[in-house]
């Protein structure tokens, strides 16, 4: 027997937290743990204005100090904690990490070349592959998903991982890493199946 039943949804605001020096930079922090530059802390200003007028149920963020941050100024004139979440921590760019994009591009034409047309077999020398942080992602954005059923809910990831999730939750092709690795400061609304 089929349901006609429409199916449960939560709606999710993706949000990427204020840049870093990095960010800025054009290195790859991934999994590096840096705080707000201060383009970053006017961007979040910024996202909280925006967002002011979204009654939210629950932020969840990453365990890195811009995400803490950022989820930090969202919560303020709320009545909400932000909760860290472990399964949100970025993607782990090994040896890659405080690396220039552009010179990943230079010194390892082969492999970054791989990475922009296949991103979710790549893996930075010792690092995690996109496929794995995707799964470690995702199975934390489902038990959440689960118990937040027709609620408005927040993730605050950076990206790469913003990128991951909301290329899974949009039920899309995963992104290219070069193109997403320093964005910074935005926000997306994404209807989710629970």
């Amino acid at each position: 027997m089929i349901s006609l039943r429409a199916a449960a949804r939560s709606r999710v605001i993706l949000i990427r937290p204020g840049a870093t020096a990095f960010d800025e930079q054009g290195r790859m922090k991934g999994s590096l743990d840096m705080p707000l530059c201060e383009r970053g802390r006017e961007q979040v200003e910024n996202l909280a204005e925006e967002l002011a007028g979204i009654r939210l149920n629950a932020i969840y963020h990453a365990p890195c100090e811009s995400a803490g941050e950022t989820a930090a100024v969202l919560v303020e004139g709320r009545d909400l904690r932000p909760k860290m979440i472990e399964g949100f921590r970025n993607i782990d760019h090994g040896l890659w990490h405080g690396k220039l994009i552009d010179e990943i591009r230079r010194n390892q034409p082969r492999l970054y070349r791989s990475a922009a047309e296949n991103p979710e077999t790549i893996c930075p020398p010792g690092g995690e592959s996109m496929d794995e942080a995707s799964s470690r992602v995702m199975k934390a954005i489902n038990r959440i998903l689960r118990k937040s059923r027709n609620q408005v809910i927040a993730f605050v990831i950076p990206d790469p991982m913003a990128s991951l999730v909301a290329a899974h939750l949009n039920h899309e092709a995963m992104p290219g890493i070069w193109k997403v690795e320093t964005d910074a400061g935005s926000w997306q609304l994404i209807d989710a199946a629970c």
